[in-house]
């Protein structure tokens, strides 16, 4: 193989990591011409094909696989060089994606002494799938996740467990489970209807009376007493500490989620290590409020 341009590689890597032209070309802000023309580059320089075109994208063969192993932590090695030319940890902003509602409550106030020290912080919020395309494709360097990613490439650990309760205000009892307007996250209420599901051991056959696409918005409109919800603990144990909401229900076993942190294989950025093992470490603490 005859030598081969850094940046040919880089689109071979977000490629592979995103499995999708289109992805790859905003990751790496060139256009789909573009990529395909160095993907098409590469193969020929290799005489060999790299992926194979499928319906949902580009599927990596046994020479990409072989190849990105070899490339790919040189890639993210160098691209970490190119952003960080100086010895200060914090030098570069740390590109952080999650659940809006944990990162709010948890994420950033445990992140708070380390901003104050000069951590440059990037939020965006967004679905698990979405996030971890960025994450391996190099868009994100750290993903709070509410599924295991089972992408390539990806140095995953368990963050946290959040712990599930129905909760309403105080104007709403136990008695009222079955008639209360429910108010929900999604309009298939994936929360309420897993709680009835584990805890009821029935399917829930109501439909929702208020939709709210953040957590919060449930919260705000639960505590003035609008109807019931099943919410995560660390979300509302203010509001049941001070008597705002009650618990309706009390199983011997609540109803948790396993939560995530994922990044990029290989030798991290030192300020992407820094969040990493600030928040591994604040999550036991997330664990112990929610227990």
């Amino acid at each position: 193989m005859r030598d081969v341009s850094f940046d040919l590689l880089r689109t071979f890597v977000a490629v592979y990591r995103s499995g999708s032209v289109s992805r790859a070309a905003e990751l790496r802000g060139i256009s789909q011409p573009t990529v395909t023309a160095h993907i098409k580059t590469l193969e020929a320089d290799l005489d060999r094909p790299l992926f194979d075109r499928v319906p949902r994208g580009m599927a990596p063969t046994q020479v990409a696989d072989h190849l990105a192993t070899r490339v790919a932590p040189a890639i993210d090695s160098l691209e970490d060089w190119v952003h960080d030319q100086s010895d200060a940890p914090f030098e570069r902003a740390v590109h952080l994606g999650g659940p809006a509602e944990l990162l709010c409550a948890r994420v950033l106030p445990s992140l708070a002494d380390l901003i104050a020290q000069g951590l440059q912080l990037r939020v965006r919020f967004g679905m698990p799938d979405d996030l971890l395309a960025d994450l391996a494709g190099g868009g994100l360097d750290l993903v709070v996740s509410s599924i295991r990613p089972r992408r390539r490439g990806l140095d995953v650990e368990v963050l946290t467990d959040e712990e599930f309760a129905l909760v309403a205000a105080p104007t709403w009892t136990a008695d009222d489970i079955d008639r209360a307007p429910l108010i929900a996250y999604a309009e298939n209420l994936p929360i309420l209807r897993r709680y009835w599901r584990t805890v009821f051991e029935t399917r829930l056959t109501r439909g929702p009376a208020v939709v709210v696409p953040d957590l919060r918005g449930v919260l705000t409109a639960v505590t003035a007493g609008a109807g019931i919800t099943v919410l995560p603990v660390y979300l509302c144990a203010t509001e049941l500490a001070d008597g705002r909401l009650r618990l309706l229900h009390q199983p011997q076993v609540p109803p948790i989620n396993t939560l995530f942190l994922a990044g990029r294989a290989g030798a991290a950025h030192p300020a992407a290590a820094a969040v990493r093992g600030r928040l591994l470490l604040q999550g036991r603490t997330w664990t112990a409020e929610v227990t």
